[in-house]
């Protein structure tokens, strides 16, 4: 339950999961602080409408956010979707569907989601590496290896190989996930921060990825996807669906 985790009165970090520009051109995300107010249900907790620079902060309904909970066990996140605004007892609420389950927070960027993905990878040589936006991605290359994505998130992605891939390279990699009722193929390039032998498989390697020079667009495509999958996910434990 949700109330094992955190209690009326914890402070929340409320963060937008689409990044803005600012008036520099850099790419930031916006983020409020606000408390939990009350909890409703398994799926729907209210919190205190934030505040910025003493004005109340509207967030539209059906956004979708990153929930990060400050409570006496640590901090835990999940994703929401601000489903109602209103005022009760002279407080100013929103009513926050969860779209994902609570999850320890380790302070990484984005939500990860576990899920199991076919996918291609392949290393980026040094002659490569010298102009990445140059990288052809040839559906005949038959050089590339066959993998198993194990969990994905909006800044990079693990997934199961046959080959090692040597900490701090380049890799060029290719997957496909259905979003908004349409399959979109993603060819990406990703640092590999992680590589090691499998406990019982030594023939099989787990890599950690992260995306560099990935678009914005195939960025919010990502999160979009993960939301999606943990709705569904969601919705079929409680029967919903």
């Amino acid at each position: 339950m949700i109330s094992k985790f955190v209690q009326i009165g914890n402070k929340i970090e409320i963060e937008s999961i689409k990044k803005t520009t600012d008036e520099l051109g850099e790419i930031t995300r916006k983020s409020y602080r606000s408390e939990l107010y009350d909890i409703e249900s398994e799926d729907i907790i209210k919190i205190a409408m934030p505040m910025e620079q003493s004005k109340i902060v509207l967030l539209p309904v059906d956004a979708e956010y990153s929930l990060c909970f400050y409570t006496p066990n640590g901090l835990y996140q999940c994703l929401a979707r601000v489903v109602e605004r209103y005022k009760s007892n002279n407080l100013f609420v929103l009513s926050m569907e969860l779209e994902t389950e609570l999850q320890k927070y380790q302070r990484r960027e984005y939500y990860r989601l576990n899920t199991i993905l076919d996918m291609k990878s392949k290393a980026i040589d040094d002659s490569e590496r010298q102009g990445l936006e140059q990288v052809q991605f040839l559906d005949t290359d038959l050089t590339f290896d066959n993998g198993t994505m194990v969990d994905i998130s909006g800044g990079g992605a693990r997934f199961i190989s046959k080959v090692q891939y040597a900490e701090g390279s380049l890799i060029r990699f290719v997957f496909s996930l259905f979003v908004n009722g349409q399959i979109t193929e993603y060819k990406l390039v990703g640092k590999v921060l992680k590589s090691s032998p499998m406990e019982n498989r030594e023939d099989s390697f787990e890599n950690r990825i992260q995306f560099v020079n990935i678009v914005n667009d195939d960025r919010e495509s990502i999160i979009k996807y993960i939301f999606e999958e943990e709705r569904k996910k969601r919705h079929r434990e409680r029967g919903t669906f």
